[in-house]
């Protein structure tokens, strides 16, 4: 960690935090040297806990789960970018598939897991050993009988308890791994039998045993000794919370387990309604976490209803009110904005196929938690995530919710600051833009937010037109890190080339642009949404960006005013993201983007300098992360002028569901021969540099 990202994490605590993390240091220092380390008592009950259904699903494809365990005991797992890499069987457990670095066995509370040097890229190095594919090895066992998927469980929690010995290694550095790997490990004993698993039939199973209920004691003394405080109480706070209740509740061996249980569920019911809005919507800005909060609340709920720990009407009130908000800004084909930072993370999971849509999932599983039919609609089926946390059964209560064939989304989330404009919801003339005035992130370092103050993303017909374009990285690659969560990779005004948020670290962030919404209508004729931010503020000469927000029903006629109230000279760009899939091109004085039966004509302010980018490598522009590590080239059209005082920019965008593409002309996307035409004096379109 450089000095300077020390003291910009430190400007971030009060005094309360900077007391709180001297202690934990010295815990840390006392902890390296045997005080205060976990020493497994003996137990006091011999019986773990009851699964999250009396009687675990069968109904299905077996092949689905026994060939993707096969995979994994060939050695073969996909790790983020890294499709189908060869980790072997068991892997090395310190060695990063990415880079092929080896971490060293220091004392974990004390490694500095973020320098690369020593650890490689640690999200790589972490993500296998959160265990996923032992749950997915279980799977194959429950629905086959196969031994051979039992012994692989056997070989790899064994591998990996020799591997990572507590408290060393980057395995013993982070609490949220650790309740991670306790949850799988919970979903994984449930799965080959709890205490009457074939695994523990024998002498040698029993000795297993016994090595596997000590590291899960080592997990829990860890998480519960080492809760993220203060301004790192985010999601991670939350996954401790339900890592340590999911053992304490599978495994109630010790002495220590009810506590562990009660401590846990208290920090629960308490997060769960102070770190997600009575809007319903996650305080850190990021719909991937949004996500990821939601499935930790559903996993321990479901699992304290079935071991005596039932959770209370305003937790379940508080899980229904965040599915409403995935519900209100998913597109009727199924597309969430990426607002925030997304690492792909998965709390549990449950279906080993790749690219499964985790916001319908939910939506399945709460349509038949909550008999909401307009939840069922979004959903679109029964997915097999639900079908495992629900039973055999909750495909036919799924269909036994009335059926509705449209639905009005909620339209305004105040507290978050989103709000969704549109028409036709739910049809095949649907109009959906989702608009972002709320708050930067979540405490003081509001860790996983991006500076995209009055951004807005916009689907037609259900085809994305303009997106967010994701995250990408989080420990390394600093540029584009910083790129991903900066101002002009969202839709919106960046000012003298500056983000609209001053960043400190990875996950830090020093000044907060801070959004005030001044109107916001929905009526049948006009949608009408008016907000600003003081971001700019900070500047010499104070900024402050105020966009209007206009659409009219009867003709798709969006229009975007952008306001900058100011009184020197100041440069001003705005940016437009277009989908990856999207054909963009000139016509006349305009940009025609299509997207299969979708068209957007935008026709910009005659004031700017226009470049339609795609693929720039330095600085990056024109990209897009559809998953975590991977980037594609995208078109993004961005204008440019200089102000000399207050200006306006009024860009007026033509959307058109269920557009005949013969009526759109378009010519190539590189085609130096726009010049001829007035936009063409102003446009310059650039390949991949």
């Amino acid at each position: 960690m450089s000095l300077r990202w020390k003291l910009n994490r430190l400007a971030a605590m009060d005094r309360r935090e900077i007391a709180y993390r001297v202690v934990q240091r010295l815990h840390a220092t006392a902890e390296r040297f045997g005080v205060f380390a976990a020493r497994v008592p003996p137990r006091s009950r011999e019986d773990s806990g009851r699964a999250w259904l009396a009687e675990l699903p069968q109904q299905f494809d077996a092949q689905h789960y026994t060939r993707a365990a096969d995979r994994i005991i060939a050695g073969e797992l996909d790790v983020f970018a890294l499709r189908a890499a060869q980790l072997g069987f068991p892997p090395v457990w310190n060695r990063d598939p990415k880079t092929g670095r080896v971490a060293p066995l220091e004392f974990g509370k004390t490694l500095d897991y973020r320098d690369e040097r020593k650890v490689g890229d640690i999200k790589y190095l972490w993500e296998p050993s959160r265990h996923a594919q032992l749950v997915t090895l279980a799977q194959a066992w429950h629905l086959s009988r196969e031994p051979r998927y039992a012994d692989a469980c056997r070989v790899l929690l064994d591998s990996w308890i020799e591997q990572c010995p507590y408290p060393r290694g980057v395995h013993w550095t982070s609490s949220l791994e650790h309740a991670i790997r306790v949850i799988n490990w919970s979903f994984a004993w449930h799965l080959l039998g709890g205490d009457k698993a074939i695994l523990f039939a024998t002498a040698e199973g029993r000795a297993f045993k016994e090595r596997w209920l000590r590291s899960v004691f080592q997990h829990c003394h860890f998480i519960a000794g080492h809760f993220s405080r203060h301004s790192s109480a985010n999601n991670h706070l939350l996954g401790e919370l339900t890592g340590l209740f999911i053992a304490a509740t599978t495994w109630p061996l010790w002495p220590q387990s009810a506590q562990w249980a009660s401590v846990a569920q208290r920090g629960l019911e308490r997060e769960a309604l102070v770190q997600n809005g009575a809007d319903g919507v996650n305080r850190e800005q990021a719909v991937w976490y949004h996500h990821e909060v939601a499935d930790m609340l559903l996993i321990a709920g479901l699992a304290g209803r079935a071991n005596d720990h039932a959770f209370t009407a305003g937790y379940w009130q508080r899980l229904e009110a965040m599915l409403d908000f995935i519900a209100s800004i998913m597109d009727v084909a199924g597309n969430v904005p990426s607002y925030g930072d997304a690492d792909d993370a998965i709390i549990a999971r449950l279906d080993p196929a790749p690219d499964i849509n985790v916001y319908r999932s939910l939506l399945a599983t709460g349509a038949i938690l909550f008999r909401r039919a307009d939840f069922k609609l979004k959903a679109g089926q029964v997915d097999d995530k639900t079908r495992w946390l629900l039973g055999d059964e909750a495909s036919e209560y799924f269909r036994a919710l009335s059926a509705v064939e449209t639905v009005a989304p909620r339209r305004e989330f105040a507290q978050a600051g989103y709000y969704v404009l549109g028409s036709a919801f739910e049809t095949a003339r649907e109009v959906r833009l989702v608009a972002d005035a709320g708050p930067l992130g979540y405490l003081s370092i509001a860790a996983h937010g991006h500076a995209d103050a009055l951004s807005f993303t916009l689907s037609v017909a259900g085809n994305e037109l303009l997106i967010d374009p994701g995250t990408f990285a989080y420990h390394t690659q600093r540029q584009w890190r910083d790129y991903f969560r900066g101002t002009a990779a969202h839709n919106t005004v960046r000012v003298d080339q500056q983000d609209q948020s001053v960043a400190g670290g990875n996950f830090l962030w020093l000044s907060h642009a801070r959004a005030r919404v001044i109107e916001f209508s929905a009526t049948p004729q006009l949608d009408r949404l008016i907000a600003e931010h003081d971001g700019y503020r900070r500047l010499a000469d104070p900024v402050t960006h105020r966009r209007e927000l206009r659409l009219e029903h009867a003709t798709g006629m969006l229009t975007v005013i952008d306001e900058l109230r100011c009184e020197a000279s100041h440069q001003v760009e705005i940016f437009w993201h277009f989908a990856p899939g999207c054909s963009v091109a000139q016509e006349g004085d305009a940009i025609v983007a299509t997207a299969n039966d979708a068209a957007l004509r935008l026709v910009l302010p005659a004031s700017l300098t226009c470049e339609l980018a795609r693929g720039y490598e330095d600085p990056p522009l024109g990209w897009v992360s559809p998953r975590f590590d991977s980037r594609v080239p995208s078109p993004t059209l961005v204008g440019r002028a200089v102000i000399h005082g207050t200006a306006q920019f009024v860009t007026q965008l033509q959307v058109s569901p269920l557009a005949a593409r013969s009526e759109v002309k378009r010519s190539s996307q590189t085609d130096p021969d726009c010049a001829g035409t007035a936009a063409g004096q102003r446009l310059r379109h650039s390949a991949a540099r």
